[in-house]
């Protein structure tokens, strides 16, 4: 995995709003040190010569109070009047960015950072997070309109309506993505595997299976992303639901040959339905 995919990939960590994220820095660490931005912004902002310097400004000073403001809520430290106080005070901050500066991709991309955080919160705590997520889009895209270069943006559109449940939308970001930077392929295989869970709840198997087959094409999905396992789901689908045993048989044997795990029913009920053995 390339540096930058390193990266994406411990944002994606921050991206789901997990606590965990910040174990050895501890939460007053972390608040002094997003204290610390936001006071050094205020002076950037009050010494900035022109425009340009004060979006600068403007921008990291919204990115501290947004961090500051996401970090408190999932730690339970703040009221949620101290959340949208801090929140409204971020993307205000933001604005002021944007309207300076229209033309720079990263006072987009920090204010789409700071809606998506909302959206991902507010999930985690099943609210309804899909205006924040269609804001972030908005913004993700205006990132990569002014720097279509941007392979983190690309990223982020992804999860972005990964989250709000477009998968179509997320397909089309990361194979853009996959033009500069080849972790779109991890993105990918669970992008599809995700798809191939939705369609299994809704016991759309064709339609499944199809998404199984491309997540699997891609790499290994992530277990902690994608609910189900692809291989182990086509080999169900094709013994129970098309009976395409060839196939059942050859996807178990993939997935003997890379010793991953697959219910032992799951190999008795092929055996038992096609007549084989192996």
């Amino acid at each position: 995995m390339t540096a930058d995919g390193l990266a994406k990939s411990f944002c994606g960590l921050i991206l789901l709003a997990s606590p965990m994220v910040f174990v050895g820095c501890g939460p007053n660490m972390f608040l002094n040190d997003r204290d610390s931005d936001i006071k050094e912004s205020t002076q950037a902002l009050e010494n900035a010569r022109d425009d340009i310097h004060r979006a600068k400004a403007y921008s990291s000073r919204g990115t501290a109070y947004s961090e500051k403001a996401r970090f408190s809520r999932i730690s339970k430290l703040i009221p949620n009047e101290e959340y949208e106080r801090l929140f409204d005070l971020a993307i205000k901050d933001h604005n002021q960015a944007a309207a300076l500066d229209p033309s720079n991709a990263e006072v987009y991309f920090s204010r789409a950072q700071a809606y998506y955080d909302r959206g991902a919160l507010d999930l985690v705590e099943n609210k309804d997070g899909k205006s924040w997520f269609d804001a972030a889009a908005l913004d993700f895209e205006q990132a990569v309109a002014k720097d279509p270069k941007n392979s983190l943006a690309f990223d982020r559109i992804g999860l972005t309506y990964e989250s709000n449940g477009e998968g179509d939308k997320a397909i089309q970001a990361y194979t853009q993505e996959l033009a500069f930077d080849p972790f779109a392929k991890q993105r990918l295989a669970d992008a599809y595997c995700n798809i191939g869970f939705r369609h299994q709840q809704q016991k759309e198997y064709v339609a499944a299976a199809a998404a199984y087959q491309k997540s699997i094409e891609w790499g290994t999905a992530d277990d902690h992303s994608c609910p189900y396992d692809p291989a182990a789901s086509l080999v169900a689908f094709y013994t129970t639901e098309t009976r395409e045993y060839d196939k059942a048989w050859e996807m178990l044997h993939q997935l003997q040959k890379a010793r991953r795990w697959i219910a032992p029913e799951v190999i008795e009920r092929l055996k038992k339905d096609s007549g084989r053995t192996n």
